[in-house]
């Protein structure tokens, strides 16, 4: 990890990770290749050069103990948080020395540790950039980017979000050579100041009917930069995805 002077920005790497969910609880405690699903996202963010601190965010006790018998930070949080960004807010008032966050999901256990020091950087070198999160390309004729649980982005000529949809698109209503359709990663960096103004707002029109937060975002006029990216590794939602997992692991 970098370590930064007291003068420069300060970046902390956050991985949100709690127990309830509807089709994996426990997810995060999940043993892949013999450790749990959080500890490789850990072990992922250790290789990072841009970040000066890395902590989990939970609200359950059997999560923390996990993570400290790792090694790892933990931050326990309120469990009445409606979104994972409320629980990063949190975590940033907990860490007020950082200027800059990222949000880095707790069930990608590939996720790219390069990836993760871009969207730092990115904050780092431009001091007017808010957020900034990350897409990898994908067909058209992919099965997945007609698939509702796989979210699309479109963006502008800057590298810029226009719109973040569940359903395909852009619509494909004419051949265009050179269009690149993005399949957008779940991963994000915040200015801290921009993290807790975003949390005060109220859930806008678009993310309730889409049910994306960073819609909310663009609905109040903040531009998200987009970083290309090759790296598509894949988040686990389901015990059967682990399994998976699982196996690549143990014949690699």
């Amino acid at each position: 990890m970098r370590m930064a002077s007291a003068s420069e920005a300060k970046v902390l790497g956050i991985i949100p990770a709690r127990w309830g969910s509807t089709r994996f609880p426990g997810k995060p405690l999940h043993l892949i290749a013999g450790k749990a699903l959080v500890q490789h996202v850990w072990d992922r963010c250790q290789q990072c050069e841009n970040l000066d601190a890395i902590v989990v965010a939970t609200d359950d006790q059997r999560i923390a103990a996990a993570v400290k018998a790792f090694g790892g930070e933990v931050a326990l949080t309120s469990p009445d948080h409606p979104s994972g960004t409320d629980r990063i807010a949190e975590v940033a008032q907990l860490w007020p020395e950082h200027s800059h966050l990222i949000n880095i999901q707790g069930d990608e256990p590939l996720i790219s540790p390069e990836l993760i020091d871009q969207l730092a950087q990115t904050l780092i070198d431009q001091p007017d950039c808010e957020m900034v999160t990350a897409a990898n390309p994908i067909h058209f004729e992919d099965p997945e980017f007609s698939d509702p649980n796989v979210v699309k982005v479109v963006i502008d000529h800057q590298s810029r979000a226009l719109y973040f949809s569940r359903s395909p698109i852009p619509y494909q209503r004419s051949p265009v050579a050179d269009l690149q359709t993005l399949r957008h990663k779940g991963i994000y960096g915040f200015s801290r100041e921009f993290l807790l103004k975003f949390v005060q707002w109220q859930p806008s029109a678009l993310e309730r009917c889409e049910q994306l937060e960073q819609l909310r975002a663009l609905e109040n006029g903040t531009k998200i930069n987009v970083i290309i990216t090759s790296d598509d590794s894949p988040g686990i939602d389901t015990p059967e995805q682990a399994d998976i997992l699982d196996r690549q692991f143990l014949t690699e």
